[in-house]
């Protein structure tokens, strides 16, 4: 097959979970013997129109100049170029700004649609746009093709919302199997002794509520917060929390490094409250951390019982005060491995997304 990625900033991944997703699928897709295309944002920093044979279309994207209604330009930009492809299969990872041009997608093609999270219920963003938010949730379940559910929640949503089916394909990670503690010097951390949180800086991932209950705590190891904070709400919390023990380190993209700083984490907290099946909480139950997540239908959807819950500050609080240091081996951590092995193991997600193009080409 001919198949064609958008929706991301492209690949290799230099930014997160979609990113990372699509690096993922294309290169185990091309392996399979398909002729892969990924769209790339004018603004990445891989200039090369091949990677890992691999074909990249970059596409201008004015995100930078303007802000976010560059995504909406750039989404056009990638589509208009896709209508002259020929693709087989068209796979747009999530649909905030792709949907809006639903009368421009190709037409000979399959519109395959990663419906990603609930966005609307993002509370950075105000009514206005919660509500186009909301119609553009709508466009891409009348307009899609065949929809991708990450989650099983996200998928019971879609029925009940709209009547409509989906296929549930979740996100993949693969087993850090080789720590090296002597990475944490870079940050000067000690092995077991921090806690963590790997997240945007978003509202509605309750970084604020895990870092007001880890200061109520009386634990004298800090909590690292990984994540750019380049924009409002992470300088607003980098600006409030200047505590000797709440550390800011930005965003880490060294893939070795980072499995290394949540393997050494004595807890690693999951703020996550939107979306489907997060790709960080797959990361972190592949590179055997302690979990402590926030109590919704998402989160509990992937790790059962094998996780403590928070609702509040206060919970946070006690569950930093009990936390064990060490804590290298216990059921949540093998259960979580397990998982990853059985449920969301990449060769799987791949394999299973071949299946979903096939049946979606030959109808």
């Amino acid at each position: 097959m001919k198949i064609g990625i958008l929706g991301t900033r492209g690949i290799p991944n230099a930014y997160g979970g979609f990113e990372q997703c699509a690096q993922y699928l294309a290169e185990g897709l091309e392996k399979k013997g398909h002729e892969v295309w990924v769209y790339n944002s004018s603004d990445h920093p891989y200039a090369g129109k091949k990677w890992n044979n691999i074909n990249i279309i970059h596409c201008k994207d004015p995100e930078s100049k303007i802000g976010s209604v560059g995504q909406f330009i750039y989404d056009f930009n990638c589509l208009r170029d896709a209508r002259k492809r020929n693709y087989d299969i068209l796979l747009q990872l999530g649909y905030t700004s792709n949907s809006l041009w639903h009368f421009i997608w190709p037409t000979k093609t399959s519109n395959i649609i990663n419906m990603d999270g609930l966005e609307w219920k993002r509370s950075k963003y105000n009514r206005i746009t919660q509500s186009f938010l909301k119609r553009a949730e709508k466009w891409a379940v009348d307009h899609g093709d065949m929809l991708i559910a990450d989650s099983i929640a996200i998928q019971n949503y879609l029925q009940q919302k709209y009547n409509k089916s989906s296929v549930y394909i979740p996100y993949g990670a693969v087993i850090f199997e080789n720590p090296a503690v002597d990475v944490l010097a870079e940050w000067e951390l000690e092995a077991k002794k921090y806690f963590l949180v790997i997240a945007r800086m978003e509202p509605e991932n309750n970084i604020e509520m895990i870092i007001e209950g880890f200061i109520r705590s009386k634990k004298p190891f800090p909590l690292v917060i990984i994540g750019n904070t380049n924009n409002k709400y992470g300088q607003y919390l980098h600006n409030k929390y200047k505590h000797q023990l709440i550390v800011f380190t930005e965003g880490i993209y060294d893939q070795e490094k980072i499995n290394n700083i949540r393997f050494f984490s004595t807890r690693y907290f999951h703020g996550h409250s939107v979306g489907g099946t997060n790709p960080s909480l797959l990361e972190a139950m592949a590179c055997s951390c302690n979990i402590v997540a926030h109590d919704n239908p998402f989160n509990k959807a992937i790790l059962t019982d094998y996780a403590q819950y928070f609702n509040n500050a206060d919970d946070i609080s006690t569950i930093v005060n009990e936390a064990a240091i060490e804590n290298y081996s216990n059921e949540n951590i093998s259960r979580n491995i397990e998982k990853i092995k059985t449920q969301f193991d990449w060769k799987k997600v791949i394999d299973a997304y071949e299946q979903a193009f096939l049946h979606a080409k030959r109808y």
